[in-house]
Order: C-alpha cells, then structure tokens, then sequence
C-alpha cells in the first residue's frame, strides 16, 4: 500500500475507533452497538479493493481488540474484519466508480450480519457465549439497522476522501497521471497513424502523375 494510503486508513480508523468508544458505545441502545469502524473498513475496501480491504480490515479489527473496553480474546476482531474487508473488496465496481447507492447498501448490510455471526461464531469456539445469553437474532437485526442509518452519513464520505487521495496529482502511479500516459499514447499514436495515411496518399498522387506524364510523352513522340 502506499503511503497516502496507508497515512489516511490510519487517521479515519483512528478517529472512527475514538467516536465509537467514546460516543456510540455510551448510548446505551437496544442490541447491538453502532459499527463505525465497520462502516470505515467497507468505504476502504470499495476503494482500494479486496487486498487493501484485508489489510486495513485486519488493523482496524486489531485496534478494536486493543482499546478499551475490549473483554475478548485479542485478534478475534482483527479476523471477523480481515474476511469482511476482503469480501467487500470484491465488490469495487471494475470502473472504479459506483453507480448507484443500492450496491454499497447492500455490502453494508451483508456487512452487519456476517460480521456478527463470524465473530459469534469465533466466539463460540473460544468459549464465549455471550451472544446466546443477549439473544443472537436480535443483535442481528439491531445491527443491521444501526449500520444501515448510519451508512449513509459516513461512507459517501469515506469514498471521496479515498479517491481523493488516490487521485494525488504528486503521485508516481496516481490514476491521473496513468490516464494521462494513456491519453498522451493514444494521441501520439493517432497522429502517426495520420500522418502515415497522408504520407501513402502523398506517395500514390505522385506515383499517378508520373505515369501520366509518361503517357503524355508516349503520346507525343508516337506523334
């Protein structure tokens, strides 16, 4: 990954991991508890694809099982968002670009409930059944819903700033500068293709005035 890559993960993971901790975590909703990180390592992943989606998915989740007040296993949350930052990889549009809203909706709820039963289900083999206890269908749901509202708020704005940067005119292999290298291409190439096409329709009008002018002389000499 790249630098500006690497340095703006970092800085929304971060930040998303403060407000979730600090501000979603404390109001104490029904269910499950608002998934900003998710939220963060899904607006990546529609960027940088299913690579970098496992990537930031893995420190995002290893971070999560660092701060306070994590009471699980380390490293159970940097694998439930390692899967799903490479599973919502997959799903970057070919062009780069999206074409409606449903696509992203739809990863974010797929998202929501696979990340819950994954880490349940890793839960579930280290011993912790907590999800039984708070009921598994309702953390489904509420988690489905709260990550759905707030989808909409946070990953347009998580996907212009990784374009954003990706599209860093002071980068070596920025898009623009490879749209640039195409387009100079195709333009060098047109003009050669061009002026070759004038050079042979130069070449056969000169060709066909000499002959010509040889049968004009033929003609007068048999005179």
């Amino acid at each position: 990954m790249r630098f500006n890559r690497i340095l703006l993960s970092t800085t929304l993971v971060v930040v998303a991991l403060v407000i979730q901790v600090s501000v979603l975590a404390r109001l104490q909703l029904p269910g499950a508890v608002p998934d900003l990180v998710l939220l963060t390592v899904l607006g990546l992943a529609l960027v940088y694809g299913h690579v970098g989606g496992a990537l930031i998915g893995f420190g995002a989740g290893l971070l999560s099982d660092l701060a306070p007040p994590a009471d699980h296993a380390a490293g159970r949350y940097a694998l439930v968002l390692c899967v799903i930052g490479y599973l919502a990889g997959l799903a970057k549009p070919e062009t780069g670009r999206l074409r409606s809203a449903t696509g992203p909706l739809v990863v974010v709820v797929s998202a929501a409930i696979g990340s819950t039963l994954l880490y349940a289900g890793v839960g579930s083999l280290v011993g912790d059944t907590a999800a039984r206890h708070v009921g598994l269908g309702g953390l489904l749901f509420t988690a489905a819903l709260y990550d759905l509202l707030l989808a909409p708020f946070t990953v347009p704005l998580i996907i212009a700033l990784a374009r954003r940067a990706e599209n860093d005119p002071l980068g070596e292999g920025s898009p623009a500068n490879k749209a640039a290298d195409v387009s100079s291409g195709w333009l060098s190439s047109g003009t050669g293709l061009r002026i070759g096409n004038q050079r042979g329709g130069l070449r056969a009008k000169a060709a066909k005035a000499r002959v010509a002018r040889a049968g004009r002389i033929k003609g007068v000499k048999r005179l």
